[in-house]
């Protein structure tokens, strides 16, 4: 099952596609990566769809690719004893450590990382920014504030603290429990949330082990003042725009994402773009132009991937948002304008023998007119290096190893297919050739550019290109 894009789509499952038929639905109308998300259902909910999507990758014989999205903290007030309060621009407002449900006046904010973390002057955001407190006088028990955008609170509502790096790992014990449940399923790539500085990664990684790749979400503007250093910690990216707008103004985000995009790429990490894409669509069966518009950017931006959330997950459309987000991939990717961008926006290979083949194979590939890229690879690095270059046509990975096909399944351009690694350089072409029929990238006549590593089967060793002619 080719894909006619290079873009890939990240789908959430969730009530409205649990069952196998809704699943394999999703698939088939172009979901690439599927997204399990652990703020929502219970730890049974997900072994169950984890199940079936490895049964429908064994039916189908294409490796799917399996994102579990760990919850991270969740700071929230206390209990109201009304339910709720009316707050008003000038009001003061207590926030403190004593459990006693609130009032107008004062609240209970059962955190005291965040009380510790808090000068005079620091701004607080409550129920998604639509209440802002400024802190007036403060101590790691209490914090006096003055209400700036007064509006309604109820119970529990989050708080957030913009500017403010807190001392908070992003794994609580429930994200350590799950990271333990969806390491032993086997799932692909594990999704931090709550990410502010490197060492939040480095924890991550001891605990994953290389069980699975590492994503990082940005959500917090305190990741984005030390965005290089995360990107080399992390495996990819995700911009999760929903909660990194509630904690700045709505117009820097597009700047911020178009910067991230731009250092993954440089990096040569896969990037997803991710929340509000096809936002409308979780009750009607169109997205609105500027959804689409939206959506189109980021795929102009060179984005590896594109992610559907409470559409899949909980949406009345499911199937059809996919089918609308493949469609508008397709229809930017088939613009002229399209290569342009991707071309003014290239960056030269490092120094090294891998980047020089990758770049290389792109050049020969645009030269020549050939039907596909054919990398072989263990790892996965070789691919990644190939699709940074952001070639023309199609990368065809060829791979022995099915975790490295299902993770690579989220990046830009590339289709994964496991097979046994070659001996030869006979035997490479033989089987590029074969294997490009047979996935429907390449006809007799046609050529294929083929990246490999000598000794084959080296990890890290891509040192050959060569250019083969398909024959009958």
């Amino acid at each position: 099952m080719r894909r006619q894009r290079k873009a890939k789509i990240v789908v959430t499952l969730g009530p409205s596609t649990s069952s196998p038929e809704a699943i394999r639905a999703l698939f088939e109308a172009g979901a690439d990566v599927f997204r399990l998300n652990f703020s929502h259902g219970t730890q049974e909910d997900h072994r169950r769809t984890h199940t079936i999507l490895r049964q429908i990758e064994a039916d189908l014989n294409r490796p799917i690719c399996i994102l579990m999205d760990l919850q991270g903290p969740k700071l929230r007030l206390g209990t109201f004893t009304e339910g709720s309060v009316e707050l008003k621009r000038g009001d003061s407002f207590r926030l403190d450590l004593s459990p006693e449900p609130g009032d107008r006046r004062r609240a209970p904010l059962p955190h005291p990382e965040i009380l510790s973390a808090l000068v005079p002057g620091t701004d607080l955001l409550l129920n998604d920014g639509r209440v802002r407190l400024t802190v007036k006088e403060c101590s790691d028990s209490f914090a006096e504030t003055v209400v700036i955008t007064g509006g309604q609170l109820s119970n529990r509502k989050g708080v957030n603290v913009p500017g403010v790096v807190l001392p908070l790992s992003p794994l609580t014990e429930k994200d350590r429990q799950d990271l333990r449940f969806g390491l032993d399923l086997g799932v692909d790539w594990v999704a931090l949330s709550f990410v502010q500085k490197p060492e939040d990664v480095a924890e991550a990684k001891r605990l994953i082990a290389g069980r699975a790749a590492t994503m990082i979400k940005l959500e917090k503007p305190a990741a984005i003042d030390r965005l290089d250093e995360l990107i080399d910690q992390s495996d990819s990216v995700m911009v999760a725009r929903g909660d990194l707008g509630v904690e700045m103004p709505p117009e820097d985000v597009p700047s911020v994402q178009k910067r991230i995009i731009g250092a993954c790429r440089i990096a040569g990490k896969p990037v997803i773009v991710a929340t509000q894409m096809l936002e409308s669509m979780v009750h009607a069966p169109e997205p609105t132009r500027a959804e689409a518009s939206d959506v189109a950017t980021a795929v102009y931006d060179g984005a590896d991937a594109v992610m559907l959330s409470a559409e899949t997950a909980s949406g009345d459309y499911p199937i059809e948002a996919v089918s609308m987000m493949n469609r508008i991939v397709t229809r930017v990717e088939q613009d002229p304008i399209y290569r342009r961008i991707l071309g003014a926006q290239h960056h030269a290979p490092e120094a090294t023998s891998a980047d020089a083949i990758s770049a290389a194979a792109a050049q020969v590939a645009h030269t020549l007119s050939t039907a596909a890229i054919v990398t072989y690879t263990t790892s996965g690095s070789t691919t990644l290096r190939a699709a940074r270059e952001r070639p023309e046509v199609p990368i065809l990975c060829l791979t022995e190893n099915l975790n490295t096909a299902r993770r690579l399944t989220l990046a830009w351009g590339v289709h994964c297919v496991c097979t046994e690694d070659v001996r030869s350089f006979s035997q490479m072409v033989e089987k590029a050739c074969a294997i490009a029929c047979r996935e429907q990238f390449a006809t007799v006549g046609q050529r294929l550019v083929v990246t490999a590593g000598v000794p084959f089967g080296t990890p890290g060793s891509t040192n050959v290109l060569r250019v083969a002619y398909v024959s009958g």
